[in-house]
This record gives structure tokens, C-alpha cells and sequence, in this order.
């Protein structure tokens, strides 16, 4: 069964960054697009953005030019680089395939304040 292990997440002020990873066993990472969501209180889970094994990227409209989707796929690993956070980023991050398909992770709590 395929696992999602996500970490990287913390407290921070607004305009700091962090990095976010997130580990996939099993081969399926290899093959399919990867991608972050993330939850804020009280909201749906949302997509944040998406990694094509490829190497091409998209991004939600709310974080394009501050947030770095990258995957490394020697290492079964998927980074979500954000910088200039936003108290508005603050969330539960989760990774998964595109169309998340995959039982998701714990995510990993990433909270900015002003």
C-alpha cells in the first residue's frame, strides 16, 4: 500500500518561507503527477499545485510566484517551496497524486501570523 509522509511544516511570521516534503513509497510515484493541497480551517481542501513527472507545473492562482512545486524522483520525494507566506496560507498541507487517488497522509500544520 502506497504511503504519504509529509513534514516540513511550523510557525511563522508573514514573509518567512518554508519547505515542505513529502515522501511516497511504493513505484507510483514514478509515473503519475504529484501534487500539494491544503485545508484551512473550516474550508474544503483545495488544490495548491501540481508536478507532472515531466517537469511541468501548475499552481492555484493564490500562490503563483511565491510557491515551488519540485519532485525528486530518486528519492520518492515531493517539495512544496513556499516563500512570502501569507496568514492566508495558514493550513493543513497534504500531498497526493493529481487526481488524489492515494489514502492521504497526517499533512503537516503550517501556520503564518501577522
Amino acid at each position: 500500500q502506497v504511503q504519504l509522509v509529509e513534514s516540513g511544516g511550523g510557525l511563522v511570521q508573514t514573509g518567512g518561507s518554508l519547505r515542505l516534503s513529502c515522501v511516497v513509497s511504493g513505484r507510483v510515484f514514478s509515473f503519475i503527477p504529484m501534487a500539494w493541497y491544503r485545508q484551512a480551517p473550516g474550508k474544503q481542501r483545495e488544490l495548491v499545485a501540481v508536478a507532472t513527472r515531466g517537469g511541468s507545473t501548475n499552481y492555484t492562482d493564490s500562490v503563483k510566484g511565491r510557491f515551488t512545486i519540485s519532485r525528486d524522483i530518486a528519492k520518492n520525494t515531493v517539495y512544496l517551496q513556499m516563500n512570502s507566506l501569507k496568514p492566508e496560507d495558514t493550513g493543513v498541507y497534504y500531498c497526493n497524486t493529481a487526481s488524489s487517488s492515494l489514502t492521504w497522509g497526517q499533512g503537516t500544520q503550517v501556520t503564518v501570523f501577522s
